[in-house]
């Protein structure tokens, strides 16, 4: 099984180091220009650097195609992949709009390939453990669901990136970006879906440099690049409602200073609460009435999902590139046809486009909304 990557950023570095763990050849890269193609495959230990994309997909020695690229270019690269018969692993958002992600859901369904999308935080084994207990009904009835996802990488006014830019992000930037995985985490733990919501959306600085082609791995510099206006979101504060009607909440920021990526999840039930802090991803907080206690990775206590996650000795702490590695062996499982697919699918990314279509839409109007099913 040969794998090859288009996009050399942080995140085509991060498919590439899982990869490697993996023990799956790299059989090519193509990143934006000939040069840094050439420049990223001797980085990433590329059998090939290719000078462009087409050329990539279409080389049979190409197995499975991982589009790592900004958002805009999503479509027309899944869509050459899926024609060429190559199974997918695309970034999220699947599309910069849900029409775009229902489009390229059925094309997959009708190309009957593997079509992942990297939900990679399902796969830290304390995330697992946390699912294994909500559905086994240790927290009793739900009824709040709550967190925050924030960041502070886009903080100042010299902060920049491709995806504060509509037409290469999308109209939404912090839920699609950040929000999307707080959202797929909340439904796929409790194995409700979020029915209806009302959400408001802020642009916090409506000015900024221009766009620099950096990530939150590099921050833009804060000499004058000239300053260009932004209509994507910098924060969205959303209210809920599931489909067994519990009631939720979350704020979402790329602009709060000091959290670097802190995905913070709780869900409340009639017996007991349940805490995941990604930043802190080895340990569960559990609170009951009487105490609150701390539950620490150790196979010894671990539902048998997260056991299988937890690859090194308790202690021994387990990060997002393990978390990828993971999810991957899942994608490749499911290719090879070793166990039934259970990874994140164009399916779950076609999920969190509509409800970010229904999070714009709320802001808009100013309104309860139902999300599109």
């Amino acid at each position: 099984m040969r794998a090859a990557i288009i996009g050399a950023g942080f995140i085509g570095r991060v498919h590439a180091r899982a990869l490697r763990l993996l023990g799956i050849g790299l059989a090519g890269v193509a990143a934006s220009t000939p040069a840094r193609s050439a420049a990223a495959g001797r980085e990433l230990g590329a059998d090939r650097s290719f000078g462009d994309a087409v050329t990539l997909i279409q080389d049979p020695a190409v197995d499975v195609v991982h589009v790592c690229t900004p958002n805009y270019l999503h479509r027309p690269l899944v869509e050459l992949a899926l024609a060429a018969g190559k199974h997918v692993v695309c970034e999220k958002p699947l599309g910069i709009s849900d029409a775009e992600a229902a489009a390229l859901t059925e094309l997959a369904r009708e190309a009957r390939v593997v079509a992942a999308v990297p939900f990679a935080y399902r796969y830290h084994p304390m995330m697992r453990q946390a699912r294994a207990m909500v559905l086994s009904g240790a927290l009793g009835r739900i009824h709040l669901i709550h967190g925050s996802y924030l960041q502070d990488w886009l903080l100042s006014p010299a902060d920049s990136n491709w995806r504060v830019d509509a037409s290469l992000g999308g109209a939404s930037r912090a839920f699609a970006d950040i929000g999307s995985h707080w959202c797929d985490l909340a439904e796929w733990t409790t194995g409700q879906r979020i029915a209806e919501l009302i959400a408001t959306t802020e642009i916090v600085l409506p000015r900024r440099a221009a766009a620099a082609h950096r990530t939150f791995e590099h921050p833009a510099p804060a000499a004058d690049q000239g300053m260009c206006q932004v209509s994507t979101e910098d924060l969205a504060c959303l209210m809920f409602r599931t489909t067994e009607n519990t009631v939720g909440t979350v704020a979402i920021s790329q602009v709060s200073a000091g959290r670097k990526n802190r995905l913070w999840i709780e869900v409340d039930g009639s017996a007991a609460s349940l805490v995941f802090d990604q930043e802190r991803p080895e340990s569960l907080w559990v609170g009951h009435r009487d105490r609150g206690e701390e539950l620490v990775r150790d196979d010894a206590i671990l539902a048998p999902d997260a056991r299988r996650l937890s690859t090194l000795p308790p202690g021994h702490g387990q990060g997002f590139v393990d978390c990828f590695a993971a999810f991957l062996g899942d994608v490749y499982g499911a290719i090879r046809e070793d166990h039934e697919p259970g990874h994140p699918s164009f399916d779950d990314g076609l999920r969190t486009a509509r409800l970010g279509a229904a999070v714009l839409e709320s802001a808009r109007a100013r309104a309860w909304v139902k999300v599109g099913q």
